[in-house]
């Protein structure tokens, strides 16, 4: 097990108790559990609105870390890059996976276990398999046209 997670600079139990609106920038990111379903490209349905996901990757995204290999330059290296806030979670939540912290907090459901704010291992994501770590082809090598090929069956 690796290193527990640090929680300097952060409110006892902030993702029970406190809105999302009132999380602070630090709250606010620490709140991500990791898992990198949020970079895979998504197909919506024109007619019912309904997301898929693929499996192909944001080209940022470093496969074997599921985390973002240009997280600060993200949106001027991938201008399409939604960025997540607390402005703009009621908009996007339905884009986002049905397990996201993100949505689950704006539903108002809880964390699950593997979360790593409350099993204190930043690694529990990926040994609960709920990353992406492993598993995901990057959007330079598959064409657009391609991307139903690689939908992802169950739901993230």
């Amino acid at each position: 097990m690796k290193d527990p997670i640090k929680r300097d600079g952060l409110r006892p139990k902030f993702w029970e108790n406190v809105p999302l609106k009132n999380l602070t920038p630090l709250e606010w990111e620490a709140l991500c559990d990791g898992c990198g379903k949020c970079c895979l490209n998504k197909l919506e349905d024109e007619d019912t609105g309904a997301v898929a996901f693929t499996r192909v990757a944001c080209r940022l995204l470093d496969d074997s870390t599921c985390r973002c290999a240009h997280y600060e330059a993200r949106k001027t290296l991938v201008p399409e890059c939604v960025v997540l806030t607390p402005k703009n979670i009621a908009d996007i939540a339905y884009w986002m996976p049905a397990s996201c912290a993100y949505r689950l907090r704006f539903e108002g459901k809880p964390l699950y276990d593997w979360h790593p704010l409350i099993s204190g291992d930043p690694d529990s994501v990926v040994q609960a398999g709920k990353s992406v770590q492993g598993w995901t082809v990057s959007e330079f090598d598959i064409p657009v046209e391609e991307w139903e090929d690689h939908l992802i069956d169950e739901e993230l």
